[in-house]
């Protein structure tokens, strides 16, 4: 099945092309808005948290907003990676119907394509915490940028297996905002995961997003190289994209019969 996916790699680029442009038709500045967004909300942040608020972060001297931007980012990706993923198929109903290629490239298309977007942000958001006064160890970018990786590997499982249920239930959308929001408030986003009671922690660590949020941090304002559960995460990562590709396929040929 991935050669034959494979194959498709011509498809699968337009598929992602079509993902990133049709985002800003009408849009006056295009592609421009990509930078503009992240740095709209590090204003919002910086408003809101640090000049009326007054909260200081609770890892070293950092300033909140830079606690906050270092989780935000890998979030984004994350919970409009899911959204859009999971209902990449249903989208794209008709083309279904007209031509024959490996469905699931549309899932992959709609999470890529949302991964690059956010990807830009972040780094815009990484130049703006530097140029700012925020001292980041850029030199764990490299393992910042596998345990991404490894976060887009499991959105893309996740969204395979939401993706297949969309097109059968047709439920699922109505379930995403409310499951995302809980989500959210379930990661150290906004927060530390040592804020918490330590039973709470426990529950916490079965959340795979807690420990891709807070080793991208701490990786970045505390610096350090691999560790064994970098390996893991990334392990697990990938059981999650075979075991939501295996599912996605085993519905796919019954797809044309619900869209």
């Amino acid at each position: 099945m991935l050669k034959n996916a494979w194959s498709f790699r011509n498809l699968a680029l337009n598929f992602f092309q079509r993902e990133l442009t049709g985002r800003y038709v009408g849009s006056i500045n295009g592609l421009f808005w990509i930078l503009i967004h992240p740095l709209a909300l590090l204003g919002i942040y910086s408003v809101v948290f640090d000049t009326i608020f007054k909260v200081t972060a609770p890892v070293g001297d950092y300033s909140f907003i830079a606690f906050v931007a270092l989780g935000l980012w890998p979030w984004l990706s994350f919970q409009e990676g899911v959204q859009r993923g999971a209902l990449s198929v249903q989208a794209n109903a008709g083309l279904l119907k007209k031509v024959a290629f490996p469905n699931e490239l549309l899932v992959y298309a709609a999470v890529a394509a949302t991964y690059t977007i956010h990807g830009i942000g972040f780094i815009a958001a990484l130049v703006v915490l530097a140029v700012s006064g925020n001292v980041l160890h850029y030199e764990a970018l490299p393992i910042v940028a596998l345990i991404l990786i490894a976060q887009f590997i499991f959105t893309l499982g996740l969204s395979s297996i939401l993706a297949a249920l969309q097109v059968m239930l047709k439920d699922i959308e109505h379930l995403l905002s409310p499951m995302m929001m809980i989500w959210f408030y379930a990661t150290p986003v906004l927060y530390s995961v040592t804020m918490v009671p330590v039973q709470v922690q426990k529950i916490m660590l079965l959340n795979p997003m807690v420990y891709f949020i807070q080793r991208t941090r701490e990786l970045l304002m505390s610096g350090g190289g691999l560790i064994w559960n970098d390996g893991v995460i990334v392990l697990s990562a990938l059981c999650v994209f075979i075991a939501g590709r295996w599912f996605f396929n085993r519905l796919a040929s019954h797809f044309e019969d619900f869209v």
